[in-house]
């Protein structure tokens, strides 16, 4: 009988190769080997084979016939794109939060506005990375729209690993964080137009947050 792998292996799998990925120490266009990742790893092919499938729905990985997996080449101007409707998504479920949020929708906002909080002072990333995606999620089910939160969780698995490489320039997680919390004052506030314009502009990459993500693209992520 097959060993079931952990949740948590499969996650630090992912990590794993989703960091290599956007470091640069696996470059665009090189194959990503199945049974070299999993003597590597530790694991067998199967939760390798599932990681490759989720990173290839991230737009990390390019699953070719015959070839098999390899690193996706993504240029600045579809990754700004998706940016761009990623952040009239965002903005709709904040307009709506605002309109449609129940008290348990608010309790949810402010203990995970909390966590993230905690998770900005000790200075990880990671952590806060985590707590983000969840403030984001609660805001989404917030909006009690079910088509919103489908497509709005479809784009942010396809842009996480861009999302979390941009919390690793410095001072983005503590102006992230500032950000939340004018969010989460107009959602309680129920002022719709101002959540939505919020949500979007905490999104969307422009002046010198495009700047920077483009220079970080460069420096991470080398041309094949």
């Amino acid at each position: 009988m097959p060993r079931v792998i952990p949740e948590e292996t499969r996650k630090r799998l992912r990590d794993e190769l989703e960091n290599e990925i956007l470091t640069g120490h696996i470059p665009p266009g090189q194959k990503l080997d199945e049974v070299s990742l999993a003597t590597r790893f530790g694991v067998s092919r199967t939760p390798i084979r599932e990681v490759l499938q989720q990173l290839a729905s991230a737009g990390l990985v390019e699953i070719r016939p015959r070839r098999g997996a390899v690193v996706a080449q993504l240029g600045p101007e579809q990754l700004v794109q998706m940016f761009e409707v990623m952040g009239g998504l965002e903005g709709m479920a904040g307009r709506m939060a605002a309109r449609r949020h129940t008290e348990e929708d608010r309790k949810a906002l402010q203990r995970i506005q909390d966590a993230c909080l905690a998770a900005a002072r000790s200075g990880d990333t990671d952590a806060y990375y985590y707590e983000n995606e969840r403030f984001h999620q609660a805001i989404h089910a917030a909006s009690h729209n079910a088509f919103l939160i489908e497509q709005c969780t479809a784009l942010h698995r396809r842009l996480k690993p861009y999302r979390r490489l941009q919390l690793r320039h410095r001072n983005r997680m503590a102006s992230s964080l500032a950000e939340h919390t004018a969010v989460l004052e107009a959602i309680l506030a129920l002022d719709g137009d101002r959540a939505e314009r919020l949500m979007r502009d905490h999104v969307v990459i422009q002046g010198e947050r495009f700047t920077d993500f483009i220079a970080m693209l460069a420096e991470k992520v080398p041309a094949g």
